[in-house]
C-alpha cells in the first residue's frame, strides 16, 4: 500500500488487496499486451518475438488464474509450509474438531506432514460447509488440509509437481461443493 507524505493511504486496502490477487494474470496480460505491441510494429524479427510474448503471456495468465483460484483468504487455524518436497501442516492446538455422524468428534488438531513422493491421493472433502484437501498416503496416512489455512496457496505449486495431475480439473474443483471428489490417484 502506498502512502503519501501526510500518511494517508494513496490506494485504498481493498483495491489493493484485489491487485495483489490479480497480479500475476495482470502482470501476464501486459505480456500479452507487449507482444501485440511488437506484432503491431511488424517486421519479421518483431512479430515473432510478439508471437512468443503473446503465446508466454497466455500461457502466464492461464497459470496465475488456476492459481489464483487456490488463494483464500484465512479463515481456518493452522499454518501450511512446503519444505524439501514436504507438505506440512500446523494445526493450533486442538483446532476446531470435525464432527462425524452423530456428532462424533473424528479429529481435533488435524496437524501433519506427508512427503510429496508418498502421496498417492489427493481428495477434496466438504465438511460441515467447510472445503479440505485430503492427502493419503501409500501406507494409508491421511493428512487434511483446509482450504483456507495459512500458506495452502502453497500447494497449487505442490500439487503441480506430482505425475500426471490435472491442474484444470483441481482448479474446476474448487467451485463444486461435493461431500467427497477424487481428483487425483499414483497410478
Amino acid at each position: 500500500m502506498a502512502i503519501d507524505a501526510g500518511g494517508l493511504a494513496v490506494i485504498r486496502p481493498e483495491v489493493a488487496q484485489g491487485f495483489r490477487r490479480w497480479g500475476e494474470v495482470i502482470a501476464a496480460g501486459v505480456a500479452v499486451a507487449f507482444g501485440a505491441w511488437l506484432i503491431w510494429l511488424g517486421g519479421y524479427l518483431l512479430m515473432a518475438l510478439g508471437a512468443a510474448a503473446v503465446a508466454l503471456g497466455l500461457g502466464w495468465a492461464l497459470i496465475g488464474w488456476r492459481r489464483m483460484r487456490f488463494s483464500r483468504d484465512v479463515g481456518a487455524p493452522g499454518l501450511v509450509e512446503i519444505d524439501e518436497g514436504r507438505i506440512s501442516y500446523f494445526a493450533a492446538s486442538r483446532a476446531r474438531a470435525i464432527g462425524g455422524p452423530a456428532g462424533n468428534v473424528t479429529a481435533l488438531g488435524m496437524g501433519g506432514e506427508l512427503a510429496l513422493r508418498e502421496i498417492a491421493e489427493i481428495r477434496l472433502l466438504n465438511l460441515q460447509g467447510k472445503q479440505y484437501w485430503r492427502l493419503r498416503s501409500g501406507a494409508g496416512e491421511a493428512l487434511l488440509i483446509p482450504l483456507d489455512a495459512a500458506g495452502a496457496n502453497a500447494l497449487y505449486d505442490a500439487f503441480a509437481s506430482l505425475p500426471g495431475i490435472d491442474m484444470g480439473k483441481l482448479s474446476a474443483a474448487l467451485d463444486h461443493e461435493l461431500a467427497a471428489q477424487s481428483l487425483w490417484t499414483r497410478r
